[in-house]
């Protein structure tokens, strides 16, 4: 494993104006990597997402991505810099193909012979989409919507994916789908860091989780760890502590 990760929190507090949000933040996601954040609802996961992302400001610690500091950055500069984010509830252009809504993923790339390439690596990884490739985003099922905001993101070749609650509005079988999915993108490459509350699915594709609560980290572990953590199986895998 590479010693240097390739994105980093280090004891970051996070606030909504007067009212804080993230206390004493520590995260450390190695390349190639697949990570879960989990928590509750208003936990503060989303709003590490936006930390990162430079959506939200810190005002103590420091975020890194593969050794240079980001806190404090544009989000526009972080993005250039290899953080790619599929959104809560997606967030696709309507009104665009699924061909222009991929597009606008690699809008900062210049390189566009490899462009061409990667977005039919995309369609090959998400062959509905090919069959819809000159059909408005709006007319796409969930399922569909949350596979092309996959492949906006990646388009942008990023060094780490940040996926927001991908779970989120599915029924069951899409769910197991998205997982599987984002499993093959692991496994290509691709260094993820997903936030979910999906917390046994999560867990059974991931290498390691960290689990937030009312703005802190209170157990991170390997996936397998806390699958069997008896903390975990009472608050969030619906299971009675042994």
């Amino acid at each position: 494993m590479n010693k240097q990760p390739i994105l980093q929190l280090k004891n970051v507090d996070t606030f909504y104006g007067a009212i804080q949000v993230l206390y004493d933040i520590n995260v450390e996601i190695y390349r190639g990597e697949l990570i879960c954040l989990l928590g509750g609802n208003a936990s503060g996961k989303s709003t590490t997402l936006k930390t990162i992302i430079g959506v939200c400001r810190i005002k103590k610690g420091s975020v890194t991505l593969a050794g240079e500091r980001i806190d404090g950055k544009p989000t526009k500069f972080i993005i250039s810099k290899g953080v790619a984010i599929v959104p809560e509830n997606r967030r696709i252009f309507p009104r665009l193909t699924v061909l222009e809504n991929m597009e606008m993923g690699a809008y900062l790339r210049t390189d566009s012979d490899r462009v061409r390439s990667d977005i039919e690596t995309m369609l090959e990884l998400f062959p509905q989409l090919k069959e819809r490739l000159h059909k408005p985003g709006v007319v796409l099922s969930g399922g569909e919507q949350q596979m092309l905001a996959m492949a906006r993101a990646l388009l942008s070749n990023p060094k780490i994916l940040l996926m927001d609650e991908p779970s989120m509005g599915l029924a069951p079988v899409l769910v197991d789908r998205q997982f599987e999915l984002i499993q093959e993108v692991n496994r290509r490459g691709t260094t993820i860091f997903v936030v979910e509350q999906n917390a046994n699915m999560a867990l059974s594709i991931a290498n390691r989780g960290y689990v937030l609560q009312t703005g802190s980290i209170v157990l991170t572990d390997t996936a397998q760890n806390l699958l069997n953590n008896p903390m975990m199986k009472k608050a969030y895998l619906g299971g009675g502590a042994e």
